[in-house]
């Protein structure tokens, strides 16, 4: 499963950068393939330990901010790993050409 997703904190003001450490410092400590950009977060694995890890990191964020939104997009192949990176691999080789 390659999941894509953003956890926005609410309430807190302008600036969430702080909000949004504490859910990426779960990301990267779950030891799941991820990817953080400005906008979402892309993290691999199975079902269970993805949306186990989206929790953490949602509760992580509504410890400092009390509220927070979610959005999960879900990419389920059973049988693929590494999508991470040979989805934007082959999207490459195409521009490439």
């Amino acid at each position: 499963m390659l999941a894509a997703f953003s956890i926005t904190p609410i309430g807190v003001g302008e600036d969430v950068g702080e909000q949004v450490a504490a859910a990426i410092r779960v990301i990267r400590e779950s030891g799941l393939p991820n990817r953080t950009a400005a906008s979402f977060t892309e993290i691999e694995g199975e079902w269970d330990e993805v949306m186990g890890v989206i929790k953490a990191a949602t509760d992580a964020v509504l410890a400092v901010s009390g509220r927070c939104s979610i959005v999960v997009k879900a990419d389920i192949r059973p049988g693929h790993t590494d999508t991470l990176n040979s989805k934007v691999a082959t999207v490459e080789r195409y521009l490439a050409r």
